[in-house]
């Protein structure tokens, strides 16, 4: 395995643990997400703990940092986005180092609702 690959290997391994767990970054829901109802609501966070379906088309450089999925009648999409921690602003980001990157996972619908 190369150096790149491993590398988006630890990137996926990191993302897919925010993904299923919600541990060890933040996750966000979109406006329209979070008025859904309680039991809904639910549906899609399972929907995507549980998603495993990463292609060439969904995930192109296989980091399992996005992807959509259909829960119900709703179409939603997934994305996380990488921060350095304890910084508002600047820094460089290297999302292979899960000690100086934060994780944001944000939940919306694909089309306004």
């Amino acid at each position: 395995m190369t150096a790149q690959a491993k590398r988006r290997a630890t990137i996926a391994r990191l993302n897919d643990h925010l993904r299923s767990t919600g541990e060890d970054g933040w996750t966000y829901l979109s406006r329209g997400v979070a008025k859904l109802p309680t039991a809904i609501r639910e549906d899609v966070i399972r929907a995507i703990r549980l998603f495993n379906d990463f292609t060439p088309d969904n995930d192109p450089h296989g980091e399992h940092d996005g992807a959509t999925l259909k829960v119900g009648e709703y179409r939603i999409a997934w994305k996380i986005d990488y921060y350095t921690r304890g910084q508002q602003q600047g820094g460089k980001v290297d999302p292979a180092d899960q000690a100086a990157t934060l994780r944001v996972m944000t939940v919306m619908f694909v089309e306004p609702y």
